[in-house]
């Protein structure tokens, strides 16, 4: 019944409207928005109830067409089998009868006469739209306006016919074009942002609540690098990646019926605003696919360690926090000989959300444990963390494994003094006292991340964060002013305890550095039977490199650190700060002894 055509000569009868608001004299004969509601639900109670009494007699144009179907209660017998009886839930026994007609009519109300044509004039061409299509998507502009002029036409006696005048309007006719195909039942998909947001505007400018509705169902078109994507919704469903910056910058303006355009006055306003699609011109195209491709579930191959950062660059700008745990550099593995999982990360990934304690108590040791790590987001199950320490942000210092009584120190000259406390490689550093054993002294940023990961595990084991006491604290501004350390948390002094096992792998200058197989009560490696059962040896092998441990057990030695891969150890403290300290545990190290050691390693430009 409806039909929609387009001409360039409009009607003589055709009333101007300046951008959809009608002029003085039709202003007049336009109800209020309230009155054309009351007349809404006028038309739709009368109509029903005629469409009620119609229905109920024989007369009814829509149920005299319908076939005739017999009530029969049994079907016929076959080879003598008397007739089973009918089931109303039978699907293949019980028919049933399908009225569309009478189900349109339910859908649509009857808020336009629906056998009717009324004339729309958008910009140059008129479109013709039945009363069924403009009321089914109601109340509307449009609704109100033929409401207005049939009411008028009946209280003045006229013919409805000739009394209906073309309404036009200021707008963009090709977008109307597709508003039609809506209005006529038809799925109306944005083609790309520009279209999204002119059908955005008109139909907010239109009134047009199921359109309205669907638009905001819509999938997200953005410009990113100067090429559009059509992003679906349900893709950032992920409680990793919301909110993000779609969620909540794209919302801004398609996400709120109640404030549509934030900012903007509406007073004497005769037309929507100029809406420019969204659009990071300042982002990679290529980058965002290749984060698209990874949220939809497939994997991206990473070509290099700057392809990598990209990526993690992107995923921080947009706010995809699952996505940026899952390409953080990692490893996942299962340890055979220490049957446990294993996470390698590097210490500037580590978030304390994911830091926890595994309590593995023995029988000489009650309070024995491991740190272990889960990647917020990502991991279901905690693994044991082995942590990355790089950039030579570490230095080992080889104190002696038994305290040594102090002696009068030699004079020397101010010149060797200080050129013995600045090498990086001697035996002493900041804090020293009467240290025992291998010590870890941080530098830089490596510094300030190892005592707040300190401060983290002490939190879990229900320790204070730090030692210092209250009054001093108070009166030095607050636990935040002070300096960033280790040794100003429960845990450790400002010198890490370490541990080195058999099983350490360590490359030492370019080369590998075995470790003797004896060790102590604490499961570190005996260097002072080492150091006298290498000089009681006389000449060492031709086949194997000849290893000083004298040095390291006398605490005159110390090795910078390239690269570190550690486990982090739990146990008590017997003369601690505090019962529990925290122990570094060696798993993997490259280190330099020396200037010379690292000069040899050097790459030309």
């Amino acid at each position: 019944m409806s039909s929609a055509g387009s001409s360039n000569n409009p009607t003589p009868r055709a009333m101007s409207l300046s951008a959809g608001h009608p002029t003085p004299a039709a202003a007049a004969a336009t109800p209020s928005p309230s009155m054309a509601a009351a007349h809404v639900n006028t038309n739709d109670g009368s109509t029903n109830n005629n469409t009620n009494n119609n229905t109920q007699g024989a007369s009814n144009p829509l149920t005299a067409q319908l076939p005739q179907f017999p009530n029969t209660a049994s079907r016929p017998s076959v080879s003598g089998l008397p007739p089973r009886p009918v089931h109303a839930r039978d699907p293949v026994t019980a028919p049933r009868v399908t009225k569309p007609g009478v189900q349109m009519a339910a859908r649509i109300p009857n808020i336009l006469p629906h056998e009717r044509v009324f004339p729309i004039q958008i910009g140059s061409e008129l479109f013709k739209l039945s009363g069924a299509s403009l009321s089914s998507d109601a109340p509307s502009y449009f609704s109100q306006y033929f409401q207005c002029q049939i009411k008028t036409a009946e209280s003045n006696g006229e013919d409805i016919n000739t009394s209906i005048r073309t309404l036009y309007i200021d707008r963009d006719p090709s977008t109307f074009r597709d508003i039609s195909l809506h209005l006529q039942g038809y799925h109306v998909h944005p083609r790309d942002g520009t279209h999204f947001v002119r059908l955005f505007a008109d139909a907010q400018f239109y009134s047009l609540p199921r359109l309205i509705s669907q638009l905001y169902e819509e999938s997200i078109f953005m410009s990113i690098g100067h090429r559009e994507f059509q992003i679906p919704r349900d893709l950032f469903q992920d409680p990793g990646n919301l909110p993000n910056y779609f969620s909540l910058g794209f919302a801004i303006f398609f996400s709120s019926p109640d404030d549509l355009f934030p900012g903007l006055d509406r007073e004497g306003l005769i037309r929507p605003p100029s809406i420019l699609p969204p659009q990071v011109p300042g982002r990679s195209a290529d980058i965002f696919a290749e984060l698209l491709h990874l949220l939809r579930g497939y994997p991206v191959e990473i070509r290099s360690e700057e392809h990598r950062q990209a990526l993690l660059r992107d995923c921080r700008y947009f706010n995809f926090k699952g996505l940026e745990q899952k390409l953080i550099p990692h490893a996942l593995a299962y340890s055979q000989a220490r049957q446990r999982h294993e996470i390698t990360l590097r210490i500037e990934d580590v978030l304390k959300s994911g830091i926890s304690v595994l309590s593995e108590p023995t029988l000489s040791d009650s309070l024995a444990g491991w740190v272990n790590y889960a990647r917020p987001y990502v991991d279901d199950k905690a693994a044991e963390l082995v942590l990355e320490i790089g950039a030579e942000n570490t230095k080992l210092i080889f104190f002696p494994q038994q305290p040594q009584q102090p002696q009068t120190p030699v004079p020397q000259s101010a010149a060797t003094a200080s050129s013995v406390a600045s090498s990086p490689f001697s035996g002493t550093g900041s804090g020293t006292g009467n240290q025992t054993g291998i010590r870890a002294e941080f530098f830089r940023d490596t510094k300030t991340r190892v005592a707040r990961m300190f401060e983290v595990i002490a939190t879990k084991l229900s320790l204070p964060p730090t030692t210092q006491p209250l009054g001093l604290l108070m009166s030095k501004g607050g636990a935040s002013s002070q300096p960033p350390t280790p040794g100003n948390t429960p845990l450790s002094d400002d010198l890490v305890r370490v541990v080195l096992e058999p099983e350490t792998a360590i490359t030492l200058d370019g080369e590998p550095f075995p470790l003797p197989s004896t060790t102590n009560a604490d499961g570190s490696v005996d260097l002072s039977s080492a150091a006298a059962g290498s000089s009681s040896n006389g000449e060492p092998s031709r086949k194997r490199r000849r290893v000083d441990y004298a040095a390291l057990e006398s605490g005159s030695a110390s090795w910078v650190v390239k690269t570190g891969q550690w486990r982090l150890r739990i146990q008590a403290a017997k003369n601690g700060k505090s019962g529990v300290e925290c122990v570094l545990v060696g798993v993997k190290l490259d280190a330099i002894s020396s200037e010379l050691g690292r000069n040899q390693q050097r790459g030309f430009l």
